[in-house]
């Protein structure tokens, strides 16, 4: 069975770049008869919002957009994150490396730790072979990154003693039995390192699909720190209507009027 997953960071509302993320995941799952997860990633405390989850899952179901089982929230799982660590023995280091640190080699961290040890908490890095990672992504093609030239060794938990983003979402979808990933495009790149680390835990291949970014007037990608405005609850069905062209649906006039449940339900029947 296919298993699909939406993951937003709870550092604010959803706007439209972020409902494209969730109805493209959404219906690649659903029109095949699989699930649709939703995972909180509140793992980075400073950018976590208190109740934009809430609000986030109430935007979720204002657009028909119904999830399967319960809600996994990444803040509950740190044990588990630090398990993993430890199953990777000596391939993960203490590094005390900050990002200037790390400027006269182009933002690229070395094989061996420009820094010091210091007075400061140690981030713990994870040691990356000279051999390229690539995979076949259902909309951009075929993608390919040699970590170590293009990379360099990249952090599991930061200084602060949180686990990255890289280390969560690898862990989580492999926990939740995710199957597909279907996200913006800004994540592509960051795709290499998450199947590098899949390999390293023995953890099955997820298929992979990223989609075009939804950008402002001013040309950059729709997102939080840009401002972009949160989607409308009382008006779901238009932004369905929206995020539907965009996604090259083309829904009819006619679905215009109806409500988000009909208009979900129509895509769905439209795409299986």
């Amino acid at each position: 069975m296919i298993v699909g997953r939406f993951a937003p960071t709870p550092s604010g509302a959803l706007h439209f770049g972020s409902l494209i993320a969730a109805l493209g995941s959404f219906i690649s799952a659903k029109s095949k008869g699989g699930k649709w997860l939703v995972r909180i990633e509140d793992i980075d405390k400073a950018r976590t919002i208190k109740g934009a989850d809430s609000e986030i899952l109430r935007q979720l179901e204002a657009c028909a957009l119904f999830w399967d089982g319960e809600i996994v929230y990444q803040s509950r799982r740190i044990e588990t994150y630090r398990e993993a660590i430890a199953s990777l023995g000596d391939l993960v280091y203490p590094c005390y490396c900050s990002r200037s640190d790390l400027e006269p080699f182009g933002g690229i961290h070395p094989q061996k730790c420009p820094a010091k040890n210091g007075e400061k908490s140690a981030a713990l890095r994870l040691r990356v072979g000279d051999l390229p990672i690539g995979f076949n992504d259902k909309l951009c093609g075929y993608f390919e990154q040699n970590l170590r030239k293009e990379v360099g060794d990249f952090a599991l938990f930061n200084a602060l003693g949180e686990p990255t983003y890289h280390l969560a979402v690898t862990i989580d979808d492999q926990f939740s039995g995710v199957t597909q990933v279907v996200r913006g495009r800004d994540l592509l790149d960051s795709t290499p390192r998450q199947i590098y680390l899949q390999r390293l835990l023995n953890f099955r291949s997820i298929e992979y699909a990223h989609l075009p970014l939804a950008l402002g007037a001013d040309g950059q990608k729709l997102s939080k720190q840009n401002l972009a405005e949160p989607i409308d609850k009382s008006n779901a069905a238009q932004t369905l209507i929206k995020a539907l062209n965009f996604l090259g649906y083309n829904p009819p006039r006619s679905l215009c009027e109806q409500t988000p449940i009909e208009i979900i339900n129509w895509t769905l029947k439209e795409k299986s």
